[in-house]
């Protein structure tokens, strides 16, 4: 719990000001489908300028990373944005890569106005490309993060 907190006090510090969104960083969970390498786990939103770096750990029949770079925009309203993205994934199981691939992320972002609350929803396609080639549609998503 101490380097959690540390590592968000830190990423508070580090962090750069951004028109497109009201908060630089955000850590929660993310609830998401069982079918995909990367289901329900613990997300963390770093904003540079109007882009934004995401990781996701996810735990399910092993330990999944996934690492995500985002485009945001803005639709309208101060605390409402679009966002699209890429990255790649990797899941373990008993020491083992299992799966490998890339990862697209679509989506809408929302920042609760006067209480430090973000709630993302996504949709996060798979593209298995080590083990066995595969396409994976179902990573439906969404994420409630503390935002600093």
């Amino acid at each position: 719990m101490k380097k959690l907190i540390v590592l968000s006090v830190l990423c508070l510090l580090f962090s750069q000001y951004s028109s497109a969104q009201k908060y630089h960083t955000a850590i929660g969970v993310r609830l998401g489908s069982s079918v995909p390498a990367i289901k329900s786990g613990v997300t963390v939103k770093q904003f540079i300028g109007h882009n934004a770096l995401e990781a996701i750990v996810s735990f399910g029949d092993g330990v999944a990373l996934c690492g995500l770079f985002e485009i945001h925009k803005s639709l309208g309203t101060q605390n409402l944005n679009f966002l699209i993205g890429f990255g790649g994934y990797t899941d373990f199981a008993a020491k083992l890569t299992r799966k490998m691939g890339a990862a697209g992320i679509i989506g809408l972002d929302y920042k609760v106005p006067a209480i430090p609350l973000n709630l993302t929803l996504d949709w996060k396609p798979e593209l298995n490309l080590v083990t066995k080639v595969g396409f994976e549609p179902t990573g439906l998503g969404l994420s409630v993060r503390y935002a600093f």
